[in-house]
């Protein structure tokens, strides 16, 4: 569902990521299902945080989903976040997640204050689970992970790699009247650590000792084999191999996602959509005939196949539109032919 944006399928190389899917989701079917008479040890009442003091109910009620739905979506999203793991280690993403885990919970307090002291609104009681680090991690998603156009809706809504995983995000976010404030306080304490506001990653951290001590008992029980077999977008003999090709490919998919942000502005600058190319056609095969050789070699781009070039004029597209797609694809006839089709 997710190779689009977190790399190959599984969670190899993502030992706590499988610890956060695993261990909270078991828990939350436990109470939901086979022990319901103990969900109010885990319920997020700030009241009782507050007045009486029980600090524990900060840990119990903000790591254990009391509603299957929070806990379906925020697995997704977590499972895709599972790219950060490898990237950055476990030891990076674990400081990100306990960083976010301290922070968004001051959030949570002094956004639920504000609300009762200036609207007089009381939000007594949050929604349950490991919410707000997920939140937060839509900071670096935004940021960090490459944006690459996948189809168009209607012509004009682009539908990329990374729009399903906002789709969940916001559903996730309308599943309870106050899980905005849950939203809001980890986007902000995920902008304060991905920028490292007031050195906030030196301040909070998990230490060396802890990590090695975490990995050493932990990871046995979390990691995951290496994939024996990845989706076949290449044929490389390898693994290494198929990889590179991946990436390859992801490559030449940015290529063509700039090339189609880049055709968008200039039609959105010239006014009217260029209106010609999908009604005259004939008319530009009639101009390709009437054209000069010299014409036709000049302005070519180095590394642009003269006959790959003609081949697309012959169906009908601009010379110009010809050489931008074929330089954005990287010489790739069919992947420009697709491109052009496709806008």
């Amino acid at each position: 569902m997710f190779t689009a944006t977190s790399g190959s399928s599984g969670l190899y190389k993502a030992p706590l990521t499988k610890s956060l899917l695993l261990v909270p989701t078991i828990l939350a079917f436990l109470l939901v299902v086979l022990l319901p008479q103990y969900q109010n040890f885990f319920v997020y009442d700030l009241q009782l945080v507050i007045r009486d003091l029980r600090i524990w109910r900060l840990i119990s009620s903000r790591l254990i989903y009391l509603d299957v739905k929070d806990a379906f979506c925020g697995s997704l999203l977590i499972y895709n976040f599972r790219v950060f793991e490898r990237r950055y280690g476990s030891k990076k993403y674990a400081s990100f997640l306990f960083g976010m885990w301290i922070l968004s919970a001051v959030f949570e307090l002094l956004l639920t204050e504000a609300m009762f002291y200036v609207f007089h609104i009381n939000m007594d009681i949050l929604p349950s689970g490991f919410l707000a680090p997920i939140f937060a991690f839509f900071v670096p998603f935004y940021h960090s992970i490459p944006r690459i156009q996948v189809t168009q809706l209607l012509g004009q809504f682009a539908v990329t790699n990374k729009s399903l995983v906002y789709l969940i995000g916001l559903q996730l976010l309308l599943s309870s009247a106050f899980m905005w404030i849950i939203a809001l306080s980890g986007l902000i304490s995920g902008m304060f650590y991905f920028y490292d506001m007031f050195q906030i990653q030196n301040i909070i951290f998990i230490p060396n000792w802890l990590a090695q001590t975490s990995s050493f008992i932990l990871e046995p029980l979390f990691s995951s084999a290496e994939p024996t077999h990845e989706s076949s977008v290449g044929m490389g003999a390898t693994l290494d191999i198929q990889r590179q090709q991946r990436m390859d490919l992801l490559d030449q998919q940015m290529l063509i996602s700039q090339f189609s942000q880049a055709r968008r502005r200039e039609r959105q600058q010239g006014g009217f959509a260029q209106w010609n190319r999908f009604l005259f056609p004939l008319q530009r095969r009639r101009n390709l005939a009437t054209l000069s050789p010299p014409l036709s070699a000049q302005n070519n781009p180095s590394g642009v196949s003269e006959d790959q070039v003609a081949r697309l004029m012959e169906m009908g597209f601009s010379r110009q539109d010809a050489l931008e797609a074929l330089q954005a694809s990287n010489n790739d006839i069919n992947m420009a032919t697709n491109f052009l089709l496709q806008h």
